[in-house]
């Protein structure tokens, strides 16, 4: 399951990538593909970053009807854990801030809206991985494999019939050579050394996310 997928400095080469995929990636919308789209198709002018808007002008018209088909939400039944709810951040709102330290307060208006029978939510959003009870559900975030605040690698996690949070590591080096020379993005060297090496680490981004958490 993946969101946030074309706000990069190579967000042709990752859609055609999934695409080819088929079946085998479940794909979501989350808000960068929902900026990406607004700045194409509707006339948003304001970004919140200098990639965005040039990833959303590498985008094909069927790139464009993709992030406008992709679901907010998906159920999927998994062994071990029964229908599992995936979203971008929460089921109705796809930049709404809750952390792994957030009030039960808080995660209880999150997920007021989960239907009971659902007792494992998986979501994403923050980038920074974390498992935690709230109210008797389970809440899963991956973390981030191309964008990770805290640690570098790859962050994902294995469902079924438990869950395992995991982290691949990868030639770090090699990927930045990689997406600075394939990149037309002017400033690819400079984004790929901030994120591939995760130099935000979690207590800069808890900074910045904590006050979007109201009850936190």
């Amino acid at each position: 399951m993946a969101s946030d997928l074309a706000s990069g400095p190579q967000p042709v080469e990752v859609l055609d990538l999934l695409t080819g995929l088929g079946d085998r990636a479940v794909r979501l919308r989350g808000n960068a593909d929902r900026e990406l789209l607004e700045y194409r198709r509707y006339g948003r002018r304001q970004m919140p970053d200098t990639v965005s808007p040039w990833a959303a002008e590498q985008l094909r018209t069927d790139h464009l009807d993709l992030l406008e088909s992709l679901p907010l939400t998906r159920e999927l039944a998994v062994a071990g854990l029964g229908r599992v709810l995936f979203c971008h951040a929460v089921q109705g709102d796809d930049e709404e801030v809750v952390l792994v330290d957030s009030a039960l307060d808080r995660w209880q208006q999150a997920l007021g809206g989960v239907p009971d029978e659902i007792r494992t939510v998986v979501c994403g959003h923050t980038h920074m991985p974390f498992v935690r009870l709230a109210h008797g559900r389970l809440v899963v975030n991956p973390g981030s494999v191309g964008m990770p605040y805290g640690r570098p690698g790859a962050h994902w996690a294995l469902l079924g019939p438990g869950v395992t949070l995991r982290r691949t590591e990868y030639d770090i080096e090699a990927a930045i050579a990689r997406i600075t020379e394939d990149s037309a993005f002017a400033e690819a060297a400079a984004w790929a050394d901030y994120f591939l090496r995760a130099r935000a680490t979690d207590a800069e981004a808890l900074a910045t996310f904590g006050p979007q958490d109201p009850n936190r």
